[in-house]
């Protein structure tokens, strides 16, 4: 019994002097930690700040040839080259595009010409009916003239001077008809003209000439196809005025169109030609905004020069708008900027005025404040605008505790000159050559 007391004494005293001990012990093994450090040279380049989006490249004018008449297509024009009128011929203004079958429209022309034939002959016959009844009416005048003053001297009856005044009022009666009747005749001489200028009008709308100098985009019909005017003129060419002059209808989000204005300069790149950069200006945006899927979008107009041709209507167009630019000037990553040593810096943080940043310049195992004053930003790196930090200066981006063995394994796994952590599973494993490690 006492020998059993006697250990549980001494396993007390062990435990007890364990649980002493401990704070000394953990304090004796415990491994340093140190703070690690990421870091990124201040360099030297250039910045811009910009707002990316995409639009159609665009003929500059284009001229939508239609039909005023309807029938059928029976023939095309030639073009400068001499050749059909075709996609992408060059034609000239006047220059005959199609002839549309006219068969109807002459007759139409023929029956108003001998409708004006007719109408100047009534007014012929209408004449001679005048003066016929003016020489009656002027006869029936000298007759009630004369017997009336026979009748006042008592020598003609009153039935010979009643018979006289009828005679002279239906010669005025008669007088007057025939007037209205020339008066008829040359109103629809005029209504007859009129529909002869119209016939020869619709007969010369079977002729479609260019109206201007350029190169035919689209040709829209075919010989025999049977165009309708009916109601709206149909569409039968698509002339773009000049093709050396382009421009880019771009798509532009609202929450960026207040930035843009006339005159800003852009680039842009087309899939045809990728590894060509063209250059533009911004003349207007429209105000016709549209909204799909509750986001509003205007179209900007980009202005671009095609002197040599490169350019072809309707290619996609990606283009970036030129906000600001900076040439050759201090850039730092936008992660230094975010970057702060939180509660474990236990040094003197300098106030910051309006317009400046702090960024944390390491020395040897510890890191130091810097004031600086930035400007341009592209949303990946910033642009120094005053502060005593050189370019090729290494900022803090970022940091993380380790402690003294995961530092020695890491830089043992890391191997002299590597330039990454070979222990990462995500990086590649290269594979071993056959004789790799045999001596030869």
């Amino acid at each position: 019994m006492k020998k059993l007391l006697t250990l549980l004494i001494v396993i007390a005293a062990v435990i007890a002097l364990y649980w002493f001990c401990k704070p000394l012990i953990a304090k004796v093994f415990a491994e340093k930690i140190i703070t690690q450090y990421s870091t990124q040279a201040i360099r030297m380049g250039d910045l811009r700040r910009t707002i990316e989006s995409t639009g159609t490249v665009e003929p500059e004018e284009l001229v939508n040839v239609g039909a005023q008449i309807g029938g059928m297509v029976i023939s095309f024009g030639k073009d400068a080259d001499g050749k059909t009128v075709d996609y992408g011929s060059k034609v000239k203004a006047g220059t005959l595009l199609a002839q549309i079958d006219d068969s109807l429209y002459l007759a139409e022309r023929d029956i108003a010409r001998a409708n004006c034939a007719q109408g100047e002959a009534s007014i012929a016959s209408a004449k001679a009916s005048l003066e016929e009844a003016q020489a009656q009416y002027n006869l029936a005048e000298s007759d009630w003239k004369r017997i009336s003053v026979l009748f006042e001297q008592g020598v003609t009856p009153k039935s010979e001077k009643d018979t006289a005044l009828s005679a002279y009022e239906k010669a005025k009666a008669a007088l007057a008809l025939n007037k209205a009747k020339l008066m008829q005749a040359e109103a629809q001489l005029v209504a007859n003209k009129a529909n002869l200028a119209k016939a020869e009008r619709n007969l010369g709308y079977c002729v479609i000439n260019s109206p201007v100098d350029g190169v035919i985009i689209d040709r829209r019909v075919n010989i025999g196809q049977t165009v309708n005017a009916s109601m709206n003129a149909p569409s039968l060419f698509l002339i773009a005025k000049d093709l050396r002059r382009m421009q880019v209808w771009v798509s532009v989000n609202e929450a960026d169109v207040g930035e843009i204005k006339p005159g800003l300069k852009t680039e842009f790149t087309v899939d045809a030609f990728p590894n060509r950069i063209f250059h533009g200006v911004v003349r207007k945006t429209r105000l016709n905004a549209t909204m799909s899927q509750n986001v509003v979008t205007f179209v900007v107009e980009i202005d671009t020069d095609n002197s040599d041709g490169t350019l072809l209507p309707y290619l996609t167009a990606n283009v970036k708008f030129i906000l600001a630019e900076r040439k050759q000037v201090p850039i730092v990553s936008n992660a230094a900027l975010r970057y702060h040593p939180g509660a474990d810096y236990k040094g003197e943080i300098p106030p910051l005025q309006a317009g400046e940043r702090l960024l944390w310049v390491k020395e040897g195992e510890t890191i130091r404040p810097v004031v600086v004053r930035t400007g341009l930003n592209d949303g990946t790196g910033t642009e120094i605008v005053a502060g005593d930090l050189a370019p090729g200066t290494e900022v803090v981006t970022g940091s993380r505790q380790v402690t003294e063995r995961e530092l020695k394994q890491s830089a043992v796994k890391r191997g002299p000159g590597t330039g990454g952590d070979e222990s990462n599973p995500f990086l590649p494993k290269m594979p071993k050559r056959p004789n790799q490690g045999k001596k030869k």
